[in-house]
């Protein structure tokens, strides 16, 4: 007997060996009895075509020499029927999916599942599955509507579970970033009510849920309801082994304690998080936390420079591998600018503000305006009042296309202040007018002048 029938012999399915057996014994003509012969009993053989054990390979051996088969036919390995082998090669196709979403390749990513969705005859699991796969593909492209429609379609065909909570996850994520905060916050409150009947209480599906429906509750203003759900989530992470949820929730924590005016406590949350995450190989979300690190260093009374140019230029270029979207690009642009800024080398600051308002023209109209109001910034630095002026009231252009939001009136109230302290009187006030509608947002104190980096 080879070395390979052996491994074949002690590793087959039971029940397809004693099956394969009865056949064959049956096709002799011969009873248990007389298949067992002298050297094994008639027990053996039938608990052999029960399923019950697999067999001694040598007295297998000679029982197909016996019953006149080839010890290779009752040995070999079942092979996958066509459903079987269909779904094999289409949840293959989905990993890879998955891992292009992983690294950033969102096009990729989206044309990979469509080639998927397409196949005739796709097995339900499969398909919702790669409708989950899709949103998160249209979400990463940045294409918030046509996620929400996938999504929104897809939850209804989930069966209760995880499935069904992770997508809920992202439509709640989805909403959030439209700017449709009630939605955001009603399909967060949700999938909490389904955490129990799942028993996913305290898990990493469970946190990460925590952590997006806090996010949505500090973007409507509810700041003091999101902390109190980001410290029961860091809670609830650091009980598990799991580097991804904890990361996440001390990532997710450090951005609404950021919003809420305590850098101090963001700080210490975002490099625990970095820390995880080096531990791992998800390089896109490396990349987007090092941003995110290197904007609070700057929001630090003195601000960390060194620190943040680090972490901006170590973000740049990690995404110049891992295919990120020209909006976390244009974002890590705009951090390099603010530095620059703040450091007195003007010329830089503006031409890094004019290249992200070249990169985010026709994607973003926030991170335009963004890059607009940092260019006159970097011009009012270099005396240049009435260009820096112009480039404000061209974001005000810019912002008028960006719905409720956040970050859109904390910008329009910055712009408020530039304008008016340039003589813009009326539209100062039309700024300050669409920032009214927010709560708990403040006048910024960023003021760019030249700091010493020793």
């Amino acid at each position: 007997m080879s070395p390979e029938q052996r491994f074949r012999a002690k590793n087959i399915d039971p029940d397809v060996l004693g099956a394969r057996l009865r056949e064959a014994r049956q096709r002799a003509g011969l009873t248990q009895g007389e298949a067992a012969g002298d050297d094994m009993s008639t027990a053996y053989i039938s608990r052999i075509e029960a399923g019950h054990r697999r067999g001694n390979p040598d007295l297998l051996a000679r029982l197909a020499g016996r019953l006149g088969v080839d010890l290779d036919d009752l040995l070999r390995p079942e092979e996958p029927d066509a459903a079987a082998q269909l779904v094999a090669r289409l949840s293959l196709e989905l990993d890879y999916v998955e891992l292009d979403l992983r690294t950033g390749a969102a096009e990729q990513a989206l044309t990979r599942v469509m080639r998927v969705l397409e196949e005739p005859d796709v097995p339900p699991d499969v398909e919702r599955r790669g409708y989950y796969l899709k949103a998160l593909a249209l979400e990463a492209g940045g294409r918030l509507d046509d996620a929400v429609v996938v999504l929104e379609d897809a939850v209804g065909s989930f069966p209760p579970g995880v499935s069904l909570i992770q997508a809920l996850i992202a439509l709640s994520r989805c909403y959030r970033e439209e700017g449709d905060l009630a939605r955001a916050c009603e399909v967060g409150e949700r999938a909490e009510a389904l955490l129990d009947d799942a028993a996913l209480r305290g898990t990493a599906e469970g946190v990460q849920l925590a952590v997006t429906v806090a996010a949505a509750f500090h973007e409507r203003g509810d700041v003091h309801h999101a902390l109190r759900l980001c410290r029961r989530a860091v809670e609830s992470a650091e009980q598990l082994d799991s580097p991804t949820a904890r990361a996440s929730a001390y990532w997710n924590s450090s951005i609404v304690h950021s919003r809420a005016g305590d850098v101090d406590a963001a700080l210490p949350l975002a490099q625990k998080a970095i820390a995880l995450l080096e531990q791992g190989n998800d390089a896109r979300n490396m990349a987007r936390l090092r941003l995110q690190l290197g904007v609070l260093q700057l929001q630090l009374d003195p601000p960390e420079l060194d620190g943040a140019v680090l972490n901006f230029n170590r973000a740049r270029d990690e995404m110049d591998w891992n295919d990120a979207s020209a909006l976390d690009r244009s974002r890590v642009q705009l951090g390099l600018a603010r530095a620059r800024l703040l450091i007195g080398e003007t010329e830089e600051a503006q031409r890094l503000a004019e290249d992200c308002l070249t990169a985010t023209a026709g994607i973003s109209p926030l991170a335009a305006a963004e890059a607009r109001t940092l260019s006159g910034r970097a011009l009012i630095a270099a005396g240049r009042v009435e260009e820096a002026v112009e480039q404000f009231r061209h974001a005000i252009l810019e912002l008028s296309a960006v719905g409720a939001d956040r970050g859109a009136a904390q910008l329009w109230f910055e712009l408020g202040g530039l304008l008016q302290e340039h003589g813009a009187v009326s539209e100062a006030l039309d700024a300050f007018r669409r920032a009214a509608a927010s709560t708990g947002l403040t006048q910024p104190s960023f003021t760019p002048k030249a700091v010493s980096t020793s």
